[in-house]
């Protein structure tokens, strides 16, 4: 007749410990790097800084046109404003100007 040993083996007590350390370590992963995370977190304080910092050209900027607008629409052009507005539209400058190029964004 034959008898089968088993040798008492110890791997069934390692599977729930390897299992807890895999969703351990996806969940600590997503916790840190994923959409919702602390690393994500920080990346949006930084964009915040970056916006705030565009919205403050961008406000400065929109005062300056205001500045030139109210020079334009209260009743009286000054003259300077006149000739400059005029010598844009025309596309015309005198023999002795100086003309300054400037980009789109100044």
């Amino acid at each position: 007749m034959w008898t089968r040993h088993h040798k008492n083996r110890r791997t069934g007590a390692l599977i729930v410990p390897a299992l807890a350390v895999c969703f351990l370590t996806y969940f600590g992963f997503h916790a840190y790097h994923g959409d919702y995370g602390i690393y994500a977190k920080y990346r949006l304080e930084d964009r915040i800084v970056h916006l705030e910092r565009e919205l403050a050209a961008v406000e400065t900027r929109r005062i300056e046109i205001e500045r030139r607008v109210r020079l334009l629409h209260d009743g009286t052009m000054e003259r300077d404003m006149l000739d400059e507005h005029v010598r844009r539209s025309l596309n015309m400058a005198h023999p002795d100007d100086v003309i300054l190029m400037r980009s789109a964004l100044d």
